[in-house]
């Protein structure tokens, strides 16, 4: 497979990243009435003009509107940054290692306690059986092999690795307790199928309890900090070990990126 040249893959990644943050432009608050669709700056007039309290201490206000929509639309941009960084990490291992979609898929199945069973699915998987030829193959098998060991696997896990595989976000602030104990069940589910559980955070915001708590639990968390080392840093291990220099495309894409971020916020920001 011959991959485009750089600038027909900036635009190409530009475009994945930006995606799924444009809706984030036309959101508006449903105020527990409008469903998906939300209540625009007129029928939220209505509804709270309609309620004698909010009416009489005024917020039936335009201010009150634009409020609750940059509250709602600040955790929409996060949550679509969060798909962008997905698919944007994905489209970079997926090209570097010329890999098809059944290769970098990873999925297992649970059953719950009412004997019905649910596919959970993975962001990413570099497996080792699919890089025969390739040229980054011994530079992913060296990194993975390190993180193993970091991890404390045992010399018998470690001896039988078949690769990594991935969950990728864009930040990860949540104490949300079962999220963590979904990645945790991963993350078991991963070393028992030879597998080393990587959590790439493509910032720098994670707590360092949880990123600790992770830890301890056998799964590495990269972060975006700039440090250099890939098993710490997301851009030090796309550079390093996938192969692609992903800070020379933010230096590059970056005006690009930022006109058009800023142009989502601003319409969000408006009432």
């Amino acid at each position: 497979m011959t991959l485009p040249d750089e600038a027909q893959r900036d635009k190409n990644y530009r475009e994945i990243l930006l995606e799924p943050m444009r809706s984030c432009a036309n959101y508006k608050p449903a105020f527990g009435h409008a469903g998906d669709e939300g209540v625009s700056l007129d029928g939220f007039k209505a509804l709270y003009g309609a309620d004698p309290l909010y009416h009489w201490v005024g917020l039936d206000s335009e201010f009150m509107y634009t409020a609750h929509k940059a509250a709602g639309g600040m955790t929409s941009v996060y949550r679509q940054l969060g798909t962008g960084c997905e698919r944007f990490v994905r489209a970079i291992m997926k090209d570097e290692f010329r890999l098809s979609e059944e290769q970098i898929n990873w999925s297992y199945e649970v059953k719950g306690n009412d004997g019905t069973s649910r596919t959970l699915t993975l962001d990413a998987r570099l497996d080792f059986a699919d890089l025969a030829g390739n040229p980054r193959a011994e530079e992913l098998k060296s990194w993975t092999k390190e993180v193993a060991q970091k991890l404390n696997f045992s010399k018998p896990q470690i001896n039988t690795l078949a690769g990594s595989v991935f969950e990728i976000r864009q930040g990860y602030k949540s104490q949300d307790a079962k999220r963590q104990n979904a990645d945790m069940q991963s993350a078991m589910r991963a070393r028992n199928d030879c597998y080393a559980f990587v959590l790439a955070v493509v910032s720098s915001q994670i707590s360092n309890t949880l990123r600790r708590r992770y830890q301890n639990s056998q799964m590495l968390v990269l972060m975006g900090n700039l440090s250099g080392d890939p098993l710490d840093d997301t851009f030090a291990f796309i550079e390093q070990v996938v192969g692609y220099p992903i800070k020379a495309f933010f230096v590059r894409n970056s005006a690009i990126i930022r006109g058009e971020v800023t142009a989502m916020l601003k319409k969000l920001l408006s009432p």
